[in-house]
């Protein structure tokens, strides 16, 4: 029989318990998501045995490997290329372009820096070529170190957000007409731009993608030519052209999110019509560039649903929507 001693002795030292094999074990589960390429460690808690967490956000599959203490590795797989101008070409193929006519289009992703342009060759510029004839009046006043008098503000007025041809005759000639706008060009990084012969500023022949180079200067490229100061002037202007002359680009813009100019000529020689519009719009939230240059239409409305459809599949390569071929747009007077 157990005394009273032994009892009291037993309680207060108890005998040690072999530990049990799994409580000795670290438990670690490895789960792959491949959707985000995303491995998850989960490791029991346990003395010199960490968790680790690795995610390969650059790429939707990732090669995962065990290594030793537990952890794994991602390695990243490369994107494959995109090629935005073939989705332009593709996305161009659902707008109906008039036997005869031709377009070209060029587009600019301000988020991402992505472009794409479809169609070649040089086309006149008609009344577009008032926002390069600004560009090139505000980079020579730089140079000179002074502001714009307050007669050729009145002229910038009228020739940007009136399409005034006799203001942009009158700044035409203060540039130095087609030398002074090619001078200014050749820093603005337009390479495929010549300006007219004497007074005819209208046949200035440019390409979609040097008016996307001009864009880019106009609306602050980190690299401009033009001051900030320069820069607002000229989208401010762009930004309330008169009410019969909002079409175009902005067809595909949120609302009043767009600033932009419009050229519309009928060529005297065979009746048909140059339109062409240039210009900012923000789709979604997100801004995009814009030129479409178009000839040879048949009529102005013609024209003009031609380069609202081009517009649609320009931004729809970025955004994913479809492109439209509806008109849409209000019959512009002659400029």
């Amino acid at each position: 029989m157990e005394s009273s001693r032994a009892r009291r002795d037993r309680r207060a030292h108890p005998p040690r318990r072999r530990p049990l094999l799994h409580g000795a074990l670290a438990t670690v589960v490895v789960v792959c998501g491949t959707a985000a390429g995303t491995a998850y460690v989960n490791t029991a808690a346990r003395p010199g045995v960490r968790a680790v967490s690795s995610a390969a956000t650059s790429s939707p599959s990732a090669s995962i490997s065990a290594a030793a203490g537990g952890e794994a590795s991602v390695e990243p797989v490369a994107e494959p290329t995109v090629n935005h101008d073939a989705l332009l070409a593709d996305a161009m193929k659902a707008v109906h372009v008039e036997d005869g006519a031709v377009v070209s289009v060029a587009v600019l992703d301000l988020d991402s820096g992505a472009s794409a342009t479809y169609g070649d060759g040089g086309f006149d510029t008609a009344s577009i070529v008032k926002v390069d004839i600004l560009a090139a009046l505000l980079l020579q006043a730089q140079d000179a170190g002074r502001e714009l008098t307050a007669a050729e503000r009145s002229y910038a007025i009228d020739m940007i957000e009136y399409s005034d041809n006799t203001a942009a005759s009158a700044l035409w000639r203060t540039i130095g007409r087609a030398e002074g706008l090619d001078s200014a060009n050749g820093r603005l990084g337009l390479t495929d731009t010549a300006g007219g012969n004497d007074m005819y500023w209208g046949l200035t022949q440019t390409t979609a993608a040097d008016q996307l180079a001009l864009l880019r200067q106009v609306f602050g490229a980190a690299d401009s030519e033009l001051s900030a100061a320069s820069r607002a002037y000229l989208t401010g202007l762009m930004g309330q052209v008169a009410a019969d002359q909002r079409w175009g680009v902005s067809a595909v813009a949120d609302g009043s999110a767009w600033a932009l100019k419009n050229g519309w000529l009928p060529r005297t020689a065979t009746g048909l019509w140059d339109i062409n519009s240039i210009g900012r719009v923000t789709v979604d939230g997100t801004g995009y560039l814009v030129a479409v240059l178009s000839d040879g239409n048949s009529t102005k409305q013609q024209g003009v649903a031609l380069v609202e459809a081009a517009t649609r599949a320009a931004v729809s390569v970025f955004t994913g929507g479809g492109a439209s071929t509806a008109p849409g747009a209000m019959t512009p007077a002659a400029s």
